[in-house]
């Protein structure tokens, strides 16, 4: 418990067996609660590595996309009757630390949605952030702000921190099941009014953090320039879109996923 919060860390995860140990190491775990990995059907040692650390485990038959894998995620941590909820890599590419500082901002009452940025403070140059990709991050980012009306000094880090009014409330159920799911969630929570603050964090490049390739990051820079065009005509009353919907019906619940076919800790767990 921390600030009187149950707080839950969630570890979407695909092959992630040469990192996952020293991200887990260095943990706060004097501070979470409860620590669950989902797997999207790796073909390594992630799953046994997880479970010889005493890792809450959940997992996909079949490669669902980074997108599909948070909301596994996220779904288990409101059945954990999680208050706070921290998504880290476990590719050990974020700083596992920072999860009390992020743990804290939600925690006090301040912020619902909280981003560890690789931008303020200089991180991701000096990390190793390849400079393409360091360029792709500043031309995004500028456009969304001037899209959206915020000003984030970054949409696409993948180290975040929710309470649990945020994932109940946004319609995740309406997002992608690939990369841009993360920032489908961001441009949804500026639309729901939710507080969202952002805290320095280094991030360390290197052969086994994931990555994806410069292909993929075109496709995901569209998604990223739709998604903020859409909440442009959205917010200006010129277009209706299940994105910013407020119905129940796309929200996330513990009853997302059919009971029947989720087996913790034993059987993989299909999901629709």
């Amino acid at each position: 418990m921390y600030f009187n919060k149950k707080i839950v860390v969630v570890l979407p995860a695909y092959k992630a067996e040469k990192t996952l140990e020293r991200t887990f190491a260095d943990i706060p775990h004097d501070i979470v609660d409860e620590i669950l990995l989902v797997d999207d059907c790796s073909s390594d040692r992630t799953v046994e590595v997880a479970r010889a650390l005493g890792v809450k485990v959940f997992i996909h038959k079949e490669n669902l996309g980074y997108g599909a894998n948070q909301k596994t995620c996220y779904t288990e941590a409101l059945r954990l009757g999680a208050d706070i909820v921290v998504m880290l890599h476990p590719d050990y590419q974020y700083d596992p630390k920072l999860i009390g500082a992020m743990a804290g901002m939600i925690g006090s009452g301040i912020y619902d949605v909280v981003i560890a940025s690789r931008i303020l403070g200089g991180g991701a140059l000096k990390g190793g952030m390849p400079v393409y990709k360091y360029v792709f991050n500043r031309f995004l980012t500028a456009t969304q702000n001037l899209l959206t009306g915020a000003k984030l000094s970054e949409y696409h880090s993948g180290y975040r921190a929710f309470s649990r009014r945020a994932l109940e409330t946004l319609p995740l159920r309406t997002n992608s099941d690939d990369f841009v799911f993360d920032n489908q969630m961001l441009v949804q929570a500026i639309a729901a009014g939710l507080p969202i603050g952002e805290i320095s964090c280094p991030t360390k490049y290197f052969p086994e953090a994931s990555s994806i390739n410069f292909s993929r990051s075109l496709v995901y820079g569209f998604g990223v320039i739709g998604s903020s065009f859409l909440y442009s005509l959205w917010h200006y009353g010129l277009y209706r879109s299940q994105l910013f919907s407020r119905s129940p019906t796309f929200r996330l619940s513990s009853n997302y996923y059919n009971p029947d076919s989720v087996r913790e800790n034993r059987e993989p767990i299909t999901v629709p």
